[in-house]
């Protein structure tokens, strides 16, 4: 007997029209209280680390300390206007469970897919050293400049990318979760309680509405607008994590085709519509149980993006204030952002911040070396056959065969994070600069941002049905996303030109 049938034989139709599902009837409602809600947080927050470690320690500190509060403009504008570019990717797997890389299966010669994968390839590269430098030089001005220990910041970079990479092979997505939040908590209490000490005067707030671009600032600009609160290709990444921690429609999507209630999808006979799931058809508890996940999800990002937010307006204006005017760059980066809290309060508060820092920025190389391999291995299943028919990177779901198979998802996903770590660190060795790699990395990221920016709206307009309330975008989501894309991808062209062109921006 098939699958579907299986499925049926425990289902029954209701006077309602709608089936009932044994399966669907016990799920367990998630409390919607707001401890039990942030104790469920999950992708949101990983989302939110992903950015912070180098975006908010070393590039905002590096943009107060060489200009001031001039670019204090950037950081609204990059949060307001990438805004959906995320949420987009929330509300799209919660809908359907299904990550966005399926959708992009349903494109032309599946060529979304082939782009994704080559710049998630590069970013493999240049993007990971970028961020393992960073985590390093926390270490490098920790032990070597203050303790004196004779060791190179490339070593700790071997020392934390082959940890990263161990504990991940290991483990799997709740091992990422653990760490996020952790290193979350940590950073968020340090750089407060700092900020309170001296909270800079009220009249800084004028400094984000006047728009400055000091001469060869153009840098520094692309990373704030890239990779504020993170790259908008981490998007796809935190579509790929909602997927793996099987809540929500996630976890009752398979149960959803084998009794009928949505479609199977195939991505080499894609169908856009495969992707919907009519919620009308569901029974109610089953309905009431994915939009209190849906709820959980949008919250899960909301305060992360907040959460974001704040912390990268507090290291900009605590640089203005502390560092200003200082070129900050060199190894020993850290050190020089850390003379922030040295300066404001005292020596002692200084190893909080490092703590902070540490747990940051090991955070995003962390989540890195397992973000981009499920983007590189969901590329891939949607792309070759051989690789579909062993899809899956959870251990507890696969077989002999997914360990076997080169192809399998499973073994691509290992083989991009071994490439992505010994490809980073040869370009670490080659150059140990903190601020070049993070600020290049970040640029690389705004200039890939406007294609998945779009893709990502363009889906879920698509796909998820306009009758559905609950996870179809309102108007305002609708009209804004798409004024927001516009703004981004000029300010990219804007970039662009400046950079390739030699053009003067303003």
């Amino acid at each position: 007997m098939s699958t579907v049938e299986d499925g049926l034989e425990e289902s029954s139709v209701n006077e309602g029209g709608a089936i009932a599902d044994k399966e669907l009837a016990a799920l367990e409602l998630p409390d919607m209280s707001f401890r039990s809600i942030a104790a469920k947080f999950g992708p949101g927050i990983i989302l939110m680390m992903t950015g912070i470690g180098t975006s908010h320690i070393i590039t905002a500190p590096t943009a107060g300390g060489r200009f001031g509060y001039a670019l204090l403009w950037c950081i609204p504008i990059a949060y307001i206007f990438k805004y959906y570019g995320f949420e987009m990717a929330f509300r799209f797997t919660n809908a359907t469970g299904k990550s966005l890389i399926e959708a992009y299966a349903t494109t032309w010669k599946k060529w979304p897919l082939w782009y994704v994968m080559i710049t998630t390839l590069i970013q493999c590269v240049v993007g990971q050293a970028g961020r393992l430098i960073a985590a390093s030089a926390v270490l490098y001005f920790l032990f070597t400049v203050s303790f004196g220990l004779d060791i190179g910041i490339e070593i700790y970079a071997v020392i934390l990318g082959v940890g990263s990479v161990l504990i991940l092979l290991r483990g799997n997505y709740q091992i990422v979760e653990k760490v996020a939040k952790t290193a979350a908590g940590l950073l968020f209490v340090a750089t407060v309680a700092v900020f309170l000490v001296d909270p800079p005067p009220l009249s800084t707030v004028e400094r984000f509405f006047t728009f400055e671009t000091p001469e060869g600032s153009w840098l520094i600009v692309a990373a704030f607008l890239g990779l504020l609160p993170t790259g908008i290709d981490v998007s796809l990444q935190a579509s790929e994590w909602g997927k793996a921690k099987k809540v929500g429609m996630g976890k009752i999507r398979a149960r959803l085709e084998e009794t009928g209630l949505a479609q199977p999808f195939d991505p080499f006979a894609p169908d856009k519509n495969h992707l919907t799931v009519d919620t009308t058809a569901l029974p109610e508890h089953a309905l009431t149980y994915c939009r209190r996940w849906f709820t959980i999800g949008l919250w899960d990002f909301r305060i992360g993006h907040l959460v974001s937010f704040i912390i990268a307006c507090i290291f900009l204006i605590l640089a203005a204030i502390w560092l200003y005017p200082s070129s900050v760059e060199g190894q020993d980066v850290i050190g020089e952002i850390a003379k922030i809290f040295t300066l404001s309060v005292g020596p002692w508060m200084m190893m909080i911040f490092m703590l902070g820092a540490f747990a940051a920025t090991f955070s995003t190389a962390f989540n890195y070396f397992d973000g981009w391999p499920r983007i590189v291995g969901a590329c891939c299943r949607n792309i070759f056959r051989s690789t579909a028919s062993l899809q899956g990177i959870d251990k507890a779901e696969i077989g002999e065969d997914h360990k076997s198979r080169w192809y399998s998802e499973y073994n691509i996903y290992r083989a991009t994070m071994v490439f992505s770590l010994a490809a980073s660190l040869l370009i670490i060795i080659g150059i140990p600069r903190p601020v070049f790699l993070v600020l290049v990395a970040s640029a690389l990221a705004f200039f890939v941002a406007p294609i998945i920016y779009f893709f990502n709206i363009y889906y879920c307009m698509k796909i998820i049905p306009k009758t559905d309330k609950s996870f179809y975008p309102s108007k305002f989501a609708i009209y804004f996303s798409a004024f927001s894309l516009i703004v981004f991808t000029g300010l990219s062209a804007l970039l662009i030109l400046a950079r390739v062109f030699k053009i003067a921006l303003f």
